[in-house]
């Protein structure tokens, strides 16, 4: 039987005994009914698993004894960045949990002439916290002991031009000149996909991700929505160069 796995926000090692997060210890306890003595599966994104054992449980607190750490290795040898033009409500939360599940190693939510969403102040922060909500839960169910990082969104210019130099650049266009088969084999495991919101690139987003190195794609004839385009590509690439 598979164990649930617990994202704790603090250093984890054998022998320790750690006070579980209360929506954590909610779930262990009143959902799915777990009793002192049962086993479950503790992780805070170092890359390794710690096995625990309940040892108390209250209407206060719930605590858990660690035993062991395991190495996890089901990261994707491909470091992956969506660049997502940020979407609006729960198509925003597909694309990071699906993303996750896929193995990408960080999201980049940027800003562009196209995107319906504005976010700042304090809707910013809870969204942003709302975000890395979703990934450390896609993170639990899929078994990664790595949480992709979700970056503070960003104007898209400045985003582009940050990123690594030596990365294969991407940019998912219905008119791209490039299929993944007609691509160069890339000289770095840094992939970057650029996915646009609801209403796509505009022809000034598109040309300023083109002068910052990124290529035209395209995956088929028809048109994806933008919560399909990403984990289309990602899976496409997973395919050909990572571990899928």
């Amino acid at each position: 039987m598979r164990l649930t796995r617990v994202h704790v926000e603090a250093s984890l090692s054998p022998g320790a005994q750690v006070s579980l997060p209360e929506d954590a210890a909610a779930h262990l306890s009143r959902v799915l009914r777990l009793r002192e003595g049962d086993a479950c599966v503790l992780f805070n994104g170092d890359g390794q698993d710690y096995d625990a054992t309940l040892t108390s449980i209250t209407k206060r607190e719930v605590l858990a004894q660690i035993s062991g750490a395991r190495a996890i290795d089901n990261e994707s040898p491909l470091h992956i960045t969506l660049l997502q033009g940020i979407a609006r409500g729960e198509k925003m939360d597909l694309i990071l949990q699906k993303a996750t599940e896929l193995g990408v190693a960080a999201v980049l939510p940027v800003d562009s002439e196209r995107s319906e969403v504005k976010l700042s102040g304090e809707r910013l922060h809870k969204r942003l916290a709302h975000w890395r909500g979703v990934v450390v839960s896609a993170c639990e169910q899929s078994g990664r002991a790595r949480i992709p990082d979700v970056a503070e969104p960003q104007p898209l210019l400045a985003a582009a031009a940050a990123l690594p130099a030596d990365a294969l650049r991407l940019l998912l266009d219905p008119q791209g000149t490039h299929a993944l088969k007609t691509l160069a084999a890339p000289t770095s495991r840094h992939v970057v996909i650029a996915i646009g919101p609801e209403g796509g690139w505009s022809p000034r987003d598109r040309q300023a991700l083109e002068s910052n190195g990124f290529q035209g794609l395209q995956l088929g004839p028809r048109v994806l929505r933008t919560e399909t385009a990403g984990l289309a590509a990602i899976a496409a690439v997973q395919a050909l160069l990572g571990d899928l």
